[in-house]
């Protein structure tokens, strides 16, 4: 299996999500987002497909969702468990000539990949915003820091953050 790596912006407060969508816009994250994502696969579950409202492009959505109703559009990839939704993704890392695969969420995919996850790149919101959807802990003792940037803050960004990645120790 080819590793996978989670993405996701976090608060001191452990919000992750509010009402659909995020609780803030850090413009500088969005460009990150985008740099580390571009050319792989994206392992998310229904709702985080829904509040992108469109697959991203340059890269491959697979969408994790047990509705059997759902469908999306042409060029998005449906699965119905985790076994499936991996066996797309890896398929979609070959089509793309990728060597990993990124989790984005919500809060149940980063639940149920964070047993098979190498990397997390966790941009850390320093605020406190009121929200619905929070991260689901890892045991800190599973994880080493191995870069560290901020924090820092853009002219089109609501909070300073930081950005940290996490490699399974």
């Amino acid at each position: 299996m080819l590793p996978l790596a989670q993405i996701v912006a976090v608060a001191e407060n452990g919000v992750i999500g509010r009402n659909q969508t995020l609780p803030w816009h850090l413009s500088s994250d969005l460009k990150r987002f985008r740099a580390l994502t571009w050319g792989r696969p994206l392992l998310m579950g229904r709702h985080t497909f829904l509040s992108i409202g469109r697959p991203l492009p340059g890269r491959i959505s697979i969408v994790l969702t047990g509705d059997p109703t759902f469908s999306a559009e042409a060029g998005v990839r449906v699965g119905r468990d985790l076994g499936e939704a991996l066996t797309l993704a890896e398929a979609a890392a070959m089509e793309l000539g990728a060597e990993d695969i990124m989790v984005i969420g919500g809060r149940r995919v980063f639940a149920e990949t964070l047993p098979l996850a190498s990397t997390i790149h966790l941009t850390r919101v320093h605020a406190s915003p009121a929200g619905d959807v929070l991260l689901p802990p890892y045991d800190p003792a599973e994880w080493r820091e191995v870069e560290r940037d901020g924090p820092m803050q853009g002219p089109k960004d609501d909070f300073p953050f930081s950005y940290i990645t996490l490699a399974r120790a």
